[in-house]
């Protein structure tokens, strides 16, 4: 990696708000829910589904938990009266989770009641391992209910091979990422390589569950792994799909969407953009560099 790369990325938070939302443009839809169904009319008119959520986590304030029901309930509302090929994606710390789980359990329940009826898939993303337990524990507790609602997992985490093993004994649906949040090595791989290896075992061990797979990847080496496995094990395309974050390696994307494999887009959006962008630069430092780059062309 360009050192000056890793060099921008710890300057970034020094940087005025202003300047780094310049740079935050790239991976986040706009302000507006307005401006998530642009983003998302524009994937779909490539043959790309998203998944939108709305930006924010670990709320406090049972108002403010309330409030981002509400935000959630707008997203579903809008997905069916625009005609939207998407879904949901939910922080559970933004219901509330860290403060007070049976408050996050009631207005996500009314979430995922309204999904339902509208025929929508929920995704609950997952944070850091502080709250690991806690959000396992809820899908669990949900998915007793409700058959629209899944699960996402992090193949950093030493821990998440007996997740999928538990959380398989019933089919369920995965998002399988790689995991971005500084954890101890204690409890998370921290070699890039083992990371890459542990996240293709733990894809075939959900396979062979016969469990869904959202495919969250922008690693060239994960994508062809991928397919190796999808080809070994004979899967269709309603099995499984590939997922990426907006904003990052579209060529990429592109190639797999020509290739015929389904793709889903991860459409973030809100006022609360600063702390989501700042995880994205620490993600991938070449990003921000190829930004500035764009910014004095």
């Amino acid at each position: 990696m360009n050192p000056f790369n890793y060099l921008l990325v710890k300057t970034i938070p020094l940087l005025p708000k202003k300047l780094v939302r310049v740079f935050a443009n790239k991976y986040i839809a706009g302000d507006s829910i307005t401006d998530a169904v642009k983003t998302v009319r524009e994937l779909n008119g490539g043959k790309i589904m998203a998944t939108i959520d709305v930006l924010g986590e670990s709320i406090k304030d049972k108002d403010e938990a309330a409030k981002s029901r509400d935000e959630s309930l707008e997203v579903l509302d809008t997905i069916v009266k625009e005609k939207l090929d998407g879904n949901l994606s939910v922080k559970l710390t933004m219901l509330g989770l860290a403060m007070d789980y049976d408050l996050c359990r009631g207005l996500f329940s009314e979430i995922l009641d309204s999904a339902k009826e509208k025929n929508i898939f929920v995704r609950i993303d997952m944070e850091d391992s502080s709250v690991t337990d806690i959000t396992i524990k809820m899908y669990e507790e949900m998915r007793k209910r409700f058959d629209n609602v899944g699960l996402v997992l992090q193949a950093y985490l030493r821990r998440t091979e007996g997740d999928i093993l538990r959380l398989t004994a019933e089919k369920s649906n995965f998002r399988l990422c790689k995991g971005i949040y500084i954890e101890p090595e204690s409890i998370a791989y921290k070699g890039r390589q083992e990371i890459r290896d542990n996240y293709l075992r733990l894809l075939r061990i959900i396979f062979e569950k016969n469990s869904y797979a959202g495919i969250a990847t922008h690693d060239d080496y994960l994508t062809d792994g991928a397919k190796e496995i999808i080809r070994d094990f004979k899967l269709t395309n309603d099995k499984f799909e590939f997922q990426m974050l907006l904003g990052v390696r579209e060529k990429l994307r592109s190639e797999i969407v020509n290739e015929g494999y389904r793709m889903r887009v991860y459409v973030p959006f809100g006022m609360r953009w600063y702390e989501y962008s700042i995880r994205r630069f620490q993600e991938n430092p070449n990003v921000a560099g190829q930004v500035l780059k764009s910014i004095f062309s």
